[in-house]
């Protein structure tokens, strides 16, 4: 065989190998994702199954604490699944943290209401939501460094936003679920009585399946070639203190606008603006379907032209229309003009989700990469993502709604300074 022909053969086992390695990692993520967002997308209708008393919106602020308390084991996740992957492997996290998952899922869907146990409800439920917040948070480390190691240079940007597509779609998914429970098979009363737990069984069985998948998973060639040393991981994470400050600032901001443009706008169509929750989650479905098909598109775009501009693009108009948008949708007198106000929000949004799992990977060396990304990444998440709706429905109960728009403009306002002043990771990379 000639030279070329070997060079031929190498190139097309290593394309073969690099989509398979891809696949394999984001259809897990996908499932992962599913389960975290069913919470969410579904806490309209256990709400008052665990806690009774109050009215709606105090109702869901307490199903909207425990969201963010779950988001509080995620710098621990974030933590331990960092170590444990820059160690042992990004598959062998990988697959810890799925089966986490399916635990934390099994136990929502299997747990009786206040009705039967009383207070072991609500006990029960804070517990798998510490559970999957465990998982979730050595999941976005770990997955953010392997997509990032297994694709090539040239389309870095492009292959790791599928992280976020199936982060998306996993709660796309989620939404799917409710629709065809809410349009198809069940009434509204045997959605809040026992058809909420549907969604938490399918989850517990498909993170069988993503364990499957995860098994035939092969480790990154930045690991299996990584430099042994004497200094424990947490001692070199320190030795990089613009790089972990650098992450916190490139999070705040978009984590929160994220999270207030998806999670939470399901619950404020129907909450604030007035919609009925079936017109909420179509309207939700719709614009992250369009949302997902965003990310590569614009880490595509960032291969070309950098990361720093896309991120720039997020800040700036980020800072400028949130409220703007945020305020016209509080007085939409529609459905379709509450779609292409939350589609516009989230093509501003996409400038960050679509490339952040990308830059915050090359930014660390690749002993320290996966607790790199996770455990600054888990924390600002818990302080910002995971508070966003309870923030948001403390400022309507209050009384001054308005308020939560400017607290999501002055963080990505912060953001936007980190963007301004931090190295373009597309042309100096720590993969490299």
């Amino acid at each position: 065989m000639t030279g070329e022909a070997r060079a031929t053969v190498t190139a097309d086992h290593g394309t073969a190998w690099r989509l398979r390695s891809i696949f394999s990692g984001s259809v897990g993520n996908l499932v992962e994702w599913y389960d975290w967002y069913a919470y969410s997308a579904f806490s309209l209708y256990f709400a008052k199954v665990f806690f009774p008393s109050g009215d709606p919106t105090a109702q869901l602020l307490k199903t909207s604490v425990i969201f963010a308390v779950g988001f509080l084991m995620r710098p621990i996740g974030g933590w331990l699944m960092g170590l444990y992957a820059d160690k042992h492997g990004r598959r062998a996290a990988l697959l810890l943290s799925v089966l986490l998952m399916c635990a934390g899922s099994l136990v929502i869907a299997l747990t009786p209401g206040y009705a039967s146990i009383g207070i072991a409800a609500p006990v029960l439920l804070v517990l798998a939501r510490l559970l999957q917040g465990l998982s979730v948070g050595g999941e976005y480390g770990t997955s953010a460094t392997y997509l990032s190691e297994v694709a090539t240079r040239e389309h870095r940007g492009f292959w790791s936003s599928f992280q976020y597509v199936t982060l998306i779609g996993g709660q796309l998914l989620a939404l799917g679920v409710l629709i065809l429970l809410q349009q198809v098979f069940l009434t509204t009363e045997q959605l809040e009585a026992w058809g909420w737990r549907i969604p938490f069984l399918i989850g517990a069985l498909a993170a069988v399946t993503a364990l499957w998948l995860r098994r035939g998973m092969e480790e990154t060639e930045s690991f299996a070639h990584k430099r042994s040393t004497d200094v424990s991981p947490m001692q070199r994470l320190l030795q990089h203190p613009r790089q972990l400050l650098t992450v916190v600032g490139l999070t705040m901001g978009g984590t929160l606008a994220f999270y207030t443009y998806t999670t939470y706008m399901q619950k404020y169509l129907a909450n604030s603006v007035g919609m009925s929750n079936n017109d909420a989650t179509l309207i939700s479905g719709a614009t992250l379907f369009l949302f997902a098909l965003l990310q590569p598109l614009m880490g595509a775009l960032s291969d070309r032209i950098g990361r720093r501009p896309v991120l720039l693009s997020f800040g700036v108009l980020g800072t400028l229309l949130t409220v703007p948008i945020l305020s016209a949708l509080r007085e939409a007198q529609s459905a379709t003009e509450a779609f292409w106000l939350i589609m516009a929000a989230l093509v501003i949004v996409s400038g960050y989700t679509s490339i952040n799992a990308v830059v915050k990977a090359e930014l660390f060396p690749t002993e320290i990469r996966a607790l790199g990304v996770g455990l600054p990444y888990a924390l600002t998440v818990s302080l910002f993502g995971g508070t966003a709706e309870a923030i948001a429905l403390w400022f309507k109960d209050i009384g001054h709604e308005s308020g939560f728009y400017w607290y999501v403009t002055g963080c990505i306002a912060i953001s936007l300074i980190v963007y301004a002043t931090m190295p373009d990771t597309r042309w100096k990379s720590s993969i490299d």
